[in-house]
């Protein structure tokens, strides 16, 4: 099962320097992620959403792609096809970070503000905790038990 994270953030490239942090802890094998958006609204109060692909689109995308090479010889646009079709299953079968819920946050974010989403797959919590220390930034909604988001709302202090 899969663990929600959704943080805002005062200033509107916060989100997405937090966001750097986890990636590396992702890359360093300590964490999984399955899915991430970023959101900013700037000071005009226009916001800019970037929703990273989830694993279930990448690997659906990658699986197209394949099939769609092997039918190529038939059909001379199977790899775009497989490729467009595969993403499109995968986005089905793995959905990721609920739209309508990052419509919610998004509408209460100030002018200026950011919020990361994350769907963690894997991985220990507490180097999250840690590597959420240094922002500053507002817990909004999480599925971690109890213990653990009120030590990452502490770290967001």
């Amino acid at each position: 099962m899969s663990t929600l994270v959704a943080i805002t953030f005062p200033g509107e490239g916060d989100a997405k320097a937090a966001l750097g942090s986890v990636r590396a802890l992702e890359h360093e094998g300590g964490i999984g992620v399955e899915d991430t958006a970023v959101v900013n609204k700037d000071a005009d109060g226009k916001v800019h959403v970037k929703n990273e692909a989830s694993s279930g689109t990448e690997t659906g995308a990658v699986v197209g792609a394949v099939l769609g090479s092997l039918l190529f010889v038939v059909f001379p646009l199977g790899i775009i096809g497989g490729a467009i079709i595969g993403g499109l299953i995968g986005r089905a079968a793995a959905p990721g970070v609920d739209g309508k819920f990052v419509k919610d946050v998004e509408d209460g974010l100030a002018p200026g503000g950011s919020a990361l989403f994350l769907l963690i797959k894997s991985g220990n919590p507490g180097l999250l905790i840690a590597a959420m220390r240094q922002y500053q930034g507002t817990l909004v909604q999480t599925s971690l038990d109890e213990e653990e988001e009120e030590a990452l709302r502490q770290s967001l202090k």
